[in-house]
């Protein structure tokens, strides 16, 4: 490629592994959701302007979105060979703008403004105009990139396009092609299976209740599988969400959204297959699972879109969530659920959240509030207060249980439960001490599970639970 031919480089899926509409999409539900939406739907079929509005909503910070570094590269060695390197592309011309002045490209961009969507031929026409047919070198990532490429004189190829490059080199272009597609691996850590661990407390009520038929048990799991799906639904919504609060986080920055690994509307397609599946099953099951299914995933779309950012009310949200699990399961099964069950769920659970908090805020480089969060290191005092406040009534509901009638039925060695209090208590020391030190995963259902401690003394509380119970005399003699 000649050093007097400029390079000519797309944006969006090129030069940015990402896509800046949606970028501003995203950023404006976060920040007006209202006023996006309505964008979003009056100018639908006028990209240009809707771009424009999109960008005048939420403008996304240039300097974090994530670049392709393979063309980058590109970029820095056509520069130290004395050629202009410029970017055209479609997204609106004050975000065009602003990244190439962050990158140090050249101050000349070709980008779309109101009236006039460069895409496709739009942007071929707009090139050849300022440079002649064959004066530049195009490098682009969609098949609509073609009609550029057809006029350009040297193609730089981003993605898996083998037919249109051996066309391209038929013509006698000089082709280069970039690896850039994302992989079914970082879109399944989009949805973090990891977490789906956490829907076995649709299982508390069976267990609670001692049924353990396998009818039971098969509908309980197919409850675990519609959360779970409904749960990635909402992970995948929030990460796009907090594109912008991940990039500043010391290791949510690699999380395939942020980092550009995989792009935002496969994010968007897996969010709609997603929610179709956890609503299909949640039907089959039962119409009132089903409702708690959607009051779910409201209450997390809630959470995500801004009960996340308020003081308190975030830890009491999270809290909820997990107790609607529980409810959940109650439902799936059809059996009763005590209310001093579901009393015992929040507060433990307003504990755990308060352990997520702290573990972050421990972890933070200073004393500012968090990306996105109400919290920052001086409050590290309030929030372990509020864990032993949660501490203290689980174990108190714990405790008014032992004396109800249905405690009195399930349980024929009642005093047991007393005994059982202590690995409960310790568990949840444990778990509160660990995240005031920092020592915790940010995510406190995760590190439980994995904690070999914590599971032992978990293991010791239902053994005793089941020996009160009198199943372990039934299981084996």
């Amino acid at each position: 490629m000649s050093e007097e031919r400029p390079l000519v480089l797309d944006v969006d899926g090129t030069f940015l592994r990402t896509d800046m509409l949606y970028e501003c999409f995203w950023g404006g539900l976060g920040r007006d959701p209202i006023q996006t939406i309505k964008t979003a739907a009056t100018h639908f079929n006028d990209r240009s302007v809707l771009k424009r509005r999109m960008a005048e909503i939420a403008s996304p910070r240039t300097d974090l979105l994530p670049v392709n570094e393979d063309v980058r590269q590109l970029a820095l060695k056509a520069q130290a060979e004395g050629r202009e390197v410029v970017l055209a592309s479609a997204s609106d011309s004050a975000l065009v703008q602003a990244v190439a002045r962050e990158h140090g490209l050249s101050g000349r961009v070709f980008a779309s403004e109101p009236g006039h969507n460069l895409k496709g031929a739009a942007k071929a026409d707009a090139l050849v105009e300022a440079y002649g047919e064959g004066g530049f070198d195009y490098a682009g990532n969609e098949p609509v990139d073609k009609a550029i490429w057809d006029r350009a004189h040297g193609a730089v190829i981003v993605g898996d396009y083998p037919e249109i490059a051996a066309e391209l080199e038929a013509k006698g272009k000089q082709v280069t092609r970039i690896d850039d597609g994302w992989t079914a691996r970082g879109l399944l850590k989009a949805l973090r299976p990891h977490q789906w661990v956490k829907n076995i407390l649709l299982m508390v009520p069976m267990i609670a209740s001692h049924y353990f038929d396998w009818s039971t048990v098969f509908t309980v799991m197919m409850g675990i599988v519609a959360f779970s799906f409904a749960a990635s639904s909402i992970y995948i919504v929030n990460d796009l969400l907090d594109l912008e609060a991940d990039r500043l986080h010391a290791t949510k920055h690699r999380r395939p959204f942020a980092s550009g690994r995989v792009p935002i509307r496969v994010g968007m397609a897996a969010w709609a297959v997603l929610t179709a599946l956890a609503v299909g099953i949640g039907l089959a099951i039962s119409a009132g699972f089903l409702a708690v299914v959607l009051l779910y995933m409201l209450l997390s779309l809630s959470y995500s879109l801004k009960l996340k950012r308020l003081r308190w009310v975030d830890i009491a949200t999270l809290a909820g969530l997990y107790t609607l699990r529980v409810v959940a399961g109650a439902l799936a099964v059809d059996v009763y659920v005590s209310g001093y069950l579901l009393v015992f769920i929040f507060p433990t659970f307003v504990t755990l959240g308060c352990v997520k908090r702290l573990t972050e805020v421990t972890l933070a480089v200073n004393d500012e509030r968090l990306p996105g969060r109400g919290y920052g290191r001086p409050d590290r005092g309030d929030l372990l207060n509020v864990a032993w406040l949660g501490t203290f009534g689980a174990l108190l509901t714990f405790f008014l249980y032992t004396f109800t009638e249905q405690a009195h039925d399930l349980y024929p060695t009642r005093w047991l439960l007393w005994v059982a209090m202590v690995p409960l208590f310790l568990w949840l020391w444990r778990m509160v001490r660990l995240g005031y030190q920092g020592k915790q995963d940010y995510d406190p259902i995760v590190f439980a599970l994995r904690d070999k401690h914590g599971l032992g003394l978990i293991f010791i509380m239902l053994a005793i639970m089941f020996y009160a119970a009198g199943l372990w005399q039934v299981w084996f003699g």
